[in-house]
């Protein structure tokens, strides 16, 4: 499997067009004071699902021969990807099935029902949802719409760094949330191509390391899955998006829960938005690396505002 190009992206952000509006790219006088930089906030959590992902849920599906249309597609999720496959798929009129882990965010899970698609839970983690897809699809004739490890979702969703970097050129460094690592990767296509200095950071959370893990290794690891953060949930990594990430990611950083919780709160209490734990592992990490970023213009990826309730009282707690 190939990984994509930068005229990949330049192509889907020609598809996803007509279908999504530009996301604004915006700067808070109290978060650059707590960061000691010029921080830009890709406001994500702006798109019409709450996260980045639909980009590559509507590259990919806008993409689709009539024939892979016809037989729908079923994917595994924690939330997020499956929201943006099931509003992609009613965009088109596709049939779209969405596995997720028993017990996931019930707010995701109604966001999921009410754009049209069926939902199938099955386990306790996001690997048990992927193997039920994975069944559904042998045993349906569906297309199985990996997470990661699909050069179209990664294309789609690296449009967002060709703002970011249209909007502010001078960016030094540009700092994204990791799951399974498809904004990461896509960001660092769209990053290499448009100005190799720029540093592209990673990070990930410490209770969920195993792409982190597997970048330092240079092989696929796998590794206990026991972060809150359903954004940043994996157990293992995917082959495609690791192998694009230890070409060109600069650095890769873990945070722990209670950082994640903070930062969390920090975005409502700095910049007056919501967002979703994934991009408080984003605001945790700049603030983790302030020292080495101080003066800088960094680029940070709000990847969505699909919070939880329960998540957000944690999150208010840490900083009360």
């Amino acid at each position: 499997m190939q990984p994509p190009t930068y005229a990949d992206i330049l192509a889907a952000r020609e598809r996803i067009a007509p279908h999504l509006a530009r996301t604004p790219l915006y700067r808070y006088p109290a978060l650059d004071e707590l960061l000691g930089c010029a921080a830009f906030v890709k406001h994500e959590n702006y798109q019409p699902v709450g996260v980045f992902k639909v980009r590559g849920g509507v590259n990919l599906i806008a993409g689709m021969a009539n024939d892979e249309r016809r037989r729908g597609v079923v994917t595994a999720s924690t939330g997020n990807h499956g929201q943006s496959i099931a509003w992609s798929a009613r965009r088109f009129g596709v049939r779209a099935v969405i596995c997720l882990p028993e017990g996931a965010n019930p707010g995701k899970v109604a966001a999921i029902r009410g754009f049209g698609a069926e939902i199938a839970e099955r386990g306790a983690k996001f690997d048990d949802a992927v193997a039920n897809a994975q069944a559904l699809a042998a045993r349906e004739g569906m297309r199985f719409v990996h997470s990661a490890n699909e050069p179209a979702l990664i294309a789609g969703v690296g449009t967002y760094a060709v703002e970011m970097l249209e909007d502010e050129p001078g960016l030094e460094a540009i700092i994204v949330p990791v799951g399974l690592g498809s904004g990461a990767s896509g960001t660092c296509i769209a990053a290499r191509h448009l100005n190799p200095r720029i540093r592209v950071i990673a990070v990930q959370a410490a209770a969920a390391p195993a792409v982190h893990d597997s970048w330092a290794s240079g092989r696929i690891e796998t590794r206990p899955n026991e972060t809150f953060a359903e954004g940043l949930s994996t157990g293992r990594a995917a082959e495609l998006t690791l192998a694009i990430l230890r070409e060109h990611l600069s650095d890769f950083q873990l945070v722990a829960e209670d950082e994640i919780h903070r930062a969390t709160a920090w975005w409502i209490e700095r910049c007056h938005t919501l967002a979703e734990s994934a991009a408080g592992a984003t605001l945790a990490c700049a603030h983790r690396l302030r020292g080495e970023l101080a003066g800088r213009k960094v680029g940070l990826v709000l990847s969505g505002g699909n919070t939880s309730i329960a998540h957000l009282r944690q999150a208010l707690d840490s900083i009360a």
